[in-house]
Order: C-alpha cells, then structure tokens, then sequence
C-alpha cells in the first residue's frame, strides 16, 4: 500500500499534507525526486516528474502488482491511474480518458506510451489472435508516429512536434477491439528551418543515417544529413537516439501495422523528394528566374513519377485564372520561388503525416460492430500533446502550441476546480470555497469572435491589398489594448525587452510568452500554389495521389476560400475539448526537474513555477475539502445493496437514499460520507474499497446461489420433459407391441389350413422392445410347425427320420452328400435287394449272434473295405447292434473276426468329400479305419451319413449321451494301437474302388476319378 513507502520518501499523496502550502509542497515534492519516487498523487491525480533516467519500475511483476488494485494500494504510478481508468470504464461502462499534460520535456510521451503497454498487457488474457493484432497495432504506431511526428528541440530530444490523441476501443470484456488517432498542428515549418541547436524531424535523419546502401542510391541521396539544407542545422546535434536502430524499428513496425512495400516505399520517396527540393537553388538574369542544375529536378520527378517539365514549371510559374476565364502563366521571383518551393516542401511533409495516420486509423478502427451483438462499445482516451513553450523566438507555431494548453488547463479547471465546487452547491454539501485562477479570460482573448487574437490575424488575411505583419500588429494594438493580459511595446513603451512593430506579449497562465509577429500572416494563410497540387494529383504514384485529391481542380473553377491555420486549429481543439468534457477525465500532470537534462538536479524555481501553473496547489485544497467519490443513490445502491440485509435483494425503505443509508450505517461510514440531494458523497477512498472488498467477496457466493437456482429450475424443466418424453415413449412402445401383435395376428391367421403351415409367411419385423420375444415366438413357431409335419409321420419311419434330424445335426452342414434325399434300409446285409446271394446267409448268421450276444436291435449293417492293424486292406462286413460292433468275414459265412462293445467307442470322423471312409475312435485309441461299399440298390449311395445318423440317434435316445462328429476337409486323424495315423484321399485314375495303401504318416484313400 502507499502507506507502506514509510516517511523517508514523503508523503505518496499532496493531499495528506500537514499544511498545504507551496513550501511544504515543493519540499516533498524535491524529497520524492531525490529518493527517486517520480509519481506523487493529488486524490486520483498522478503529478509525474521526469527522471531523466532509465527506472526499472516498468516490468511485468510491477504491472501484475497494479493489475485489479485500487489507488491507494500500491504506491503511486502511471500504472495505477490506468488501472483505474479501466476499470472505470470495465466497472460502469463508461467512457474515460487519460490527459497527460505538462510542458515540453516533461516526459509526456513516454508516460503516454507507458500508458498503452499497461492496457495492452493487462487485456486479453485468453490471447485471441485478433485482439493481440489489434494491441500490436496500437503500440506499433507510437514507434512510426515518433519518427515523423517528433524532433530535438533544445530543450527535449524527443519533443512531439504534433498532438496525439488516441481513442481505444474495448467490447464487453474490457479487450481492445480498435481504435482512432487524431492529430493536431504539426509543426511544419521544422521541415525547413530549426532554431539553432535543434533538428529537423527524427524521420530524415533515420532514413540517411540508417537507410541501406541500395536504398539511398536508389533514391539519389548520401548518408550525410550535413549536405542537405533542410537538415544541415542538426547534422551535429547530439541526440540520445540512435537513428539507425530506430529507422529498422520503424520499418519493422510499419510492416506489423500492416504498410504494404509498395506503400513503405513510397513515404520514404516522399522524404528523399523534401530533401531533395531543399538543395534545388534558383538564379536570376535580372528578368526570369531559373534553377541552377536541373539533376535534382530530375531526381524528384523520377521519385515523384512525375514530368520533369512539369516540375521545373511548377518551381519557376504560377498558373492564374484571370476575371474573364483566361489563364496565365506568372513567372516567379528568386524570393517567390524560395517561398513556393519551402511552402511545397512543407505541405509534402504536411500531408505525408496525414496520410500515415489516416491509413493506421484504417487498420485499427472497429470493423463490423453490431451493439446489439457485441455489447456496449466503450473507449478510453490518451491525449499527448505539446506542452506550454517558451523560447527565445516565439511565432505562431508556440502561439498555437500554448493556446491549446489554456483550453486543456481550462478543462482541468473546469472538471476538477469549478465543476466539483458546483457539485458541491447543487447538491447541498457543506463546503467551503476555495479562490483558483479561472484561465477563460485568456481563452476569450485568443478565441473569442471579431474580438480575439484569431479573428483579428484572419480578417487581416481577408483583407485585400498589402497587409503585413506590422499592420495585424497594430490592429491588435488597437483592438486588445485594455486587455490585462496583453501588452506590447506600442501599449508599453517602457519594456524594452519588446521591440517596436514587432513583439506582443500574453499573460498566459503558464506565464508571459513574448510572440514576434514576423512571419504570422504567412503561417496563417498557409499558402500553396494550386500548380503544386495539380503536380501532384497527376502523378503516376497512386499513394501520393491519394494524399492531394484537391488538385483535380480546374485552375479556374471557382472554390469557397479556405479557413486559416489558425481557425482550423481552433476548430480541432474545440471538438478536442468537447470530446474530453463527455469521458470521465484522468489527468497525470508532467514536471520538468530542470533544463539540463540531468537525473539529480532539482530546479526549485522552474518547477515551482511549473507546479503554479498547472494549479497543483488548488487541486489540492479541492481534493483535501472535497470528497473522493461520489455516485447517484440509485447506482449506488445497485452495486452495493448486496452487502446489506436490509437491502438485498430488494429493499422495502421509502427511497433509495434510506436504503443507502442503511448500508453506510452497518458499515459504520457515517463520518466518512456526506448525502447529497441526489448522491452520496465518500470521502476517502478507504471507504468504498472497503465495499469493493466486501462486494468481491460476496459475488461469487450470489453467483453460486443464483447457478444453483438457475441449474435447479433447469434441472426440473429437463426432468419434467424427461417425464413427458417417457410417456410419450411408453404409449408409442405400447403401440408398437400391440401393432406388432395386430400384425402377427393378422399373417398368421390361417397357417393351419395352409399346405406348409405358414412357412413361407413373412415375419413382420418387431419393435426392439420385443426382439426376445420375437425370438422365443418365431421358436415356438418353428416347433409348432415340425410337430404338424412329424404328427402326419407313420409311426414305421419316425426311426428313420429321427436318424436323418441326428446326421442333419451332427454333420451340421460340412458334407455335401449324406443321403438325405432316399430312404435309408439300415440293415443292407440282410436286405435281398442289396446282397442277394448272402443276405439269407448273413440272417442265419446274425440271429446266432442276437440269440449268443443278448441284442435286440441292428443299428446298422453293410460291407466295407478295412484297413487292419498290420497295415493291409481286406473285405470285411460291418454288423452295428444296440450292444455290440461286430467285424464279420462274409467269404467265412459271416464269421466273427472282432467284437467291440458298442460302449468302448467315443466319437466318429469323416471327410467333408464324397468319400465313403469312416473312422470309429475307441476308448483303447486303436480306432476303426473303414471305407463302406455300396451295394446293388444304388452304385452311387451315400452311406456315410446313415451310419453317422444311426450312430448318433441311438447314442441319444437310448444310451442318452452324445457322440461327437467331426467332419475333416482334408486327412482324418485316428489312432492305431495307440500310435497317431493320418488318413488323406486321392483320386487315382483307373482305380476300379477305393482301397486304402500305406504313406508315409499313416494311410491314403484311393478312390476312382469318377
């Protein structure tokens, strides 16, 4: 806090004073600078005084610790106005401006651009691309401005030669969105003439001194400023700039603003042309005037792209229009040509600066703003602008200069002196008055109409005829003599620091300025000849085109006179002032410590004289008598009623003084405030932030409690469309099931008296809701429908068909062939068609075996070629019981060679092929190789999946346990007396049946080719 800089520094702020009075005043103002504290407060304004120094008090921890803080909080510092300034304008919505004031080498411009790097580093924290180019273009153009708008003066190394006045403009977030600059009187006339000691713009000794090699030559000028009359004054000056370090800043920053090369180009041919022109000499024979050498004619127009005649013309000829329409060409005189060709120089210069400034306005001004998209756009102000001047020669340049700066002290008395006594009066606060000095009556005598200095310089510009600078001197004699404010050596011939019929004086209230009047009329009437800007307009440069469109003019049509300079001048300050008097003002008022430029020397009459002027010391007074805050009650009471019960949300009391009232008394600010008719007035700052505190504290919880309210009645507005959304899902879901029912209903209606019992019916597709349902119906179905066809079954095939539904099964698809489509006999030994020589023989044979074995049913039967454990091949008959597998020798009368019980086998391989090989694995791993024979009902019959089928039925229904089936699309895999065998097929031409031979592995089936 300020506070905390403790007493070895002086007070932080005038106003905490013992006594206010210039002594103490100027002692703790000389013991600030002496501690190297520059920034000192009056209340909310920031007296800065020029270290005349590098300070490191400007870096990014010094302005994240005035980032969001109050005045009061840190020690003083052109950081902290600023904040306050944003926030102001963040906080209220409301336009503010930051007028930084002071005479010349006060340090105004770099408090102006201290100024822009807060704001640009404390906005934009989420780095949108767009605002952070918007920010660069902003500090960008202080670099370019300074190079062709500033010079060193005698008494400032960098003295703006110009007024700036920037406005910022911020969208609802507080972040820059764009911006304008106005510029005011720049002082031309330094383009072709410096008092001795002082420089030209900084902007053409950059360019000789920092421009390239191929860019001079280019342009036909030499590094040295000395050989070029317009900068040969300053070629020796020593500056602190170093020029070729700041001509690569300024090309670097014109290419971020956005200055095409073309556009680049063309200024600094613009600047080599004004060098040029300056060293263009003229001779006289006694009747016409002439230029000596004619390469710098050339040069220009080659700059320009304009005609060389047409330059040489333009120097040498005045173009008139007489009363009859007729033109003539008037030559010049050697002193008339110095006159246009100075004249042509300086408005070169003139509107090369406008230009610049227009074109950066171009860039950064706010482009597609809707308020009722983007919010309310609010600005902040920063005026930069020359201060009071006094030189040895004063003309109208410091005329001009120093009655703008009684129209800012007028302002500053307006807003700060004036205007807060009358708010005072109105509002019926006790006060007590404070006698200040009202400058207005030097303001009326400059500006005032028929009467001021102004009127009488442009009426003296009107008049026709040979009016000269002594004659305007007279009628100011006449005309202002019983002014107490003005005075020359004709109303005071006893002054002889003024001299006759050429010096008046003004009292301003910065002090006596003496003004010579040579040279006002001139400057006034601003003249050029129209052959120059037809020059101009008719070159082939399309940027230099564009800053002359007044020479498209014919020479003899016929234009409204223009205003003077000085009215002109007068016209911009007044819309200045205007535009000031409507934000809500921030002054840092700027102190020169001395003239020597040093860090340690303090000037204790110069910055008395300083501290007088600016009317420091009322300002004090004011602030100290006066209150530091003051807000109407319903504002008021809008931003604070929250931190008062009483009050919050709404207050029940009769008017909103009563509810503000409230506030201060729970507070306990009684003492520190004062009520108005219509305003609450706070008299220190510790008050209100202790609200801020109290307020900052309580938003988020009100925000939490609002999110609360608000996420609580969003979420029952969602419950309540979740509710309605279920039943609307609900009864279309129950519409769905029941249509879907009305739908199976209707296609299955006649599926008994169908011939396929509505298998061929297409099923309706189900809602997903009943997707299991369909599922189990379609099932149920499909059950339905086989009981229908296996009911009409008679009772003697169901063996067959429950064998056929088992190999269906158990093949599962894998093999084409499995005789599916004929009727399947089972018992093929015994059947006469199949072996009718040995079917009676094998009958015998087998109720032998049922009568010795105990079976009661064969499963299966039929020949077979087997292949036996010592690896050969042999005919053999397969008998298949309900008990028993039986081998049987058929040339034997059936012999029995093997019996297995039908328990020891655990599964059956066959090929996916139309092979007959079948394998019965054991328990004993020595399986059953076998490949069945077809008999006489068929020569192609499949009996493969007759056997399986068998096998599998029976395995099922009575040994109620299942029989694995494998089907191999390539070798079958068993085992022979324990050892793995492979079994693969081959198709051998001229293999009359299929018999095995060993390989390799195990076996191969070889099978005929068709």
């Amino acid at each position: 806090m300020a506070e905390l800089e403790g007493l070895e520094f002086g007070k932080s702020d005038f106003v905490l004073l013992d006594e206010v009075t210039m002594e103490q005043f100027m002692e703790n103002l000389k013991l600030r600078f002496e501690k190297g504290r520059i920034y000192t407060y009056i209340g909310e304004v920031v007296v800065s005084v020029n270290p005349y120094r590098e300070m490191d008090i400007y870096g990014k921890d010094t302005i994240d610790a005035y980032r969001g803080r109050e005045l009061y909080e840190n020690p003083p510092h052109l950081y902290a106005v600023s904040d306050a300034a944003y926030k102001a304008m963040k906080r209220r919505a409301k336009d503010t401006c930051i007028v930084i004031s002071g005479e010349s080498g006060a340090g105004k411009t770099e408090a102006s651009k201290y100024i822009m790097q807060y704001i640009a580093a404390i906005t934009n924290p989420s780095q949108r691309a767009e605002v952070e180019s918007v920010k660069n273009v902003l500090l960008k153009s202080n670099c370019v401005l300074e190079a062709f708008g500033n010079a060193k003066t005698n008494r400032n190394d960098n003295s703006s030669r110009f007024g700036k006045y920037m406005d910022i403009n911020f969208n609802f977030n507080g972040d820059p969105t764009g911006g304008h600059i106005n510029n005011y009187l720049l002082e031309k006339s330094r383009v072709v003439q410096q008092q001795e000691g002082e420089r030209n713009f900084h902007s053409f000794y950059q360019l000789l001194r920092g421009g390239s090699e191929e860019m001079l030559a280019s342009f036909h000028l030499q590094k040295d400023p000395a050989l070029y009359v317009y900068t040969r004054e300053g070629a020796a000056a020593t500056t602190s700039n170093n020029d070729r370090v700041s001509h690569k800043a300024v090309m670097s920053a014109l290419e971020v603003i956005g200055f095409s090369a073309e556009e680049i180009s063309s200024v600094y041919q613009i600047l080599a042309t004004i060098l040029l022109l300056g060293n263009i000499q003229f001779e006289t024979d006694g009747e016409s005037v002439r230029i000596e050498g004619l390469d710098a004619v050339n040069h220009i127009s080659e700059l320009t792209l304009t005609d060389p005649d047409s330059v040489s013309k333009s120097l040498l000829y005045r173009t008139v229009a007489t009363g009859g329409g007729d033109v003539i060409e008037k030559g010049h005189s050697e002193q008339d040509a110095c006159f246009g060709r100075d004249a042509f120089a300086k408005a070169l210069y003139e509107r090369l600066f406008g230009w610049i400034v227009s074109r950066i306005n171009s860039i950064i001004e706010v482009k597609d703003y809707n308020p009722v998209l983007h919010g309310k756009n609010t600005v902040i102000g920063v005026l930069d602008i020359y201060g009071f001047e006094i030189f040895d020669n004063n003309s109208f340049e410091q005329f001009c200069i120093n009655y703008c700066n009684e129209k800012l002290q007028q302002l500053f008395i307006e807003l700060i002196l004036r205007q807060e006594q009358g708010e005072y009066q109105r509002e019926g606060i006790t006060w007590q008055h404070i006698d200040y000095f009202n400058n207005q009556i030097i303001v009326d005598l400059v500006e005032q109409q028929h009467k001021g200095i102004i009127s009488i310089l442009d009426e003296a510009c009107l008049t026709v005829g040979k009016v000269t600078d002594t004659v305007c001197l007279d009628s100011m004699d006449s005309k202002l003599a019983q002014h107490p404010h003005y005075t020359s050596r004709k109303l005071s011939p006893t002054d002889k620091s003024m001299d006759f019929q050429k010096h008046f004086r003004i009292r301003h209230y910065a002090g006596d300025v003496t003004y010579s009047v040579e040279g006002f009329l001139d400057k006034n009437k601003d003249l050029l000849f129209q052959d120059f800007k037809r020059l101009m307009f008719n070159s082939a440069n399309p940027v230099l085109k564009e800053m002359w469109p007044d020479g498209q003019l014919s020479i003899t049509e016929v234009t409204k006179r223009p205003q003077t300079a000085a009215t002109l001048f007068k016209n911009s300050i007044v819309a200045l002032v205007d535009k000031l008097a409507c934000k809500e003002p921030y002054y840092v008022r700027c102190i020169k410590p001395n003239e020597m430029k040093s860090p340690v020397l303090f000037d204790d009459a110069r910055c008395q004289h300083q501290v007088a002027y600016l009317g420091l010391l009322e300002n004090v007074m004011v602030r100290r008598a006066g209150f530091a805050y003051r807000q109407p009650y319903a504002r008021f009471l809008q931003r604070y009623k929250m931190t008062c019960e009483y009050t919050w949300p709404n207050h029940l009391m009769d008017s909103d003084r009563d509810a503000v009232e409230a506030i201060i008394t729970q507070h306990g600010f009684q003492d520190d405030v004062a009520y108005g008719h219509t305003k609450l007035f706070v008299r220190t700052p510790r008050s209100l932030f202790t609200l801020e505190q109290e307020r900052a504290a309580l938003i988020p919880i009100l925000v939490l409690f609002l999110q609360k309210v608000w996420r609580g009645a969003l979420a029952r507005l969602r419950c309540r469309r979740m509710r309605a959304i279920y039943a609307i899902m609900g009864c279309y879901k129950r519409y769905k099931v029941k249509a879907h029912f009305w739908e199976v209903e209707r296609s299955f209606a006649n599926v008994r008296t169908m011939g396929d019992y509505g298998k061929s019916v297409k099923w309706p597709t189900p809602p997903a809701a009943l997707s299991q349902f369909h599922s189990i119906t379609v099932m149920l179905h499909r059950r339905w429908w086989a009981r229908q066809i296996v009911k009409n079954i008679p009772p003697s095939d169901m063996l067959e068909v429950r064998a056929k539904v088992a190999a269906l099964t158990a093949l599962n698809g894998e093999r084409k062939d499995w005789g599916v489509g004929r009727a399947w006999e089972r018992d093929y030994l015994a059947n006469v068609r199949d072996c009718p020589q040995t079917s009676s023989t094998f009958i015998r044979a087998s109720k032998d075996l049922k009568n010795r074995d105990g079976y009661s049913q064969v499963v299966f039967s039929g020949f077979c070629r087997k292949m036996n454990r010592f690896n050969k091949s042999s005919d053999r008959a397969l008998l298949v019981t309900d008990k028993y597998v039986y081998k049987l020798e058929p040339k034997k009368e059936y012999k029995v060679l093997k019996r297995l019980p039908l328990d020891a086998f655990t599964g059956v391989s066959v090929t996916s092929g139309v092979d007959q090989m079948v394998a019965l694995h054991t328990s004993s791993q020595d399986d059953v190789l076998m490949c069945l024979q077809r008999g006489q009902l068929c020569p192609n019959q499949d009996r493969v999946g007759e056997l399986v089928g068998a096998l599998v039925d029976h395995f099922t229904r009575i040994r109620k346990g299942p029989l694995p089936v494998k089907v191999c699309p390539s070798a079958l895999q068993l085992h022979m007396r324990g050892k793995p065998k492979s079994v693969g097929v081959e198709t051998k031409p001229g293999q009359t049946m299929a018999d095995f031979k060993k390989s390799r592995d195990g076996f191969i089936l070889l099978v005929p080719a068709n």
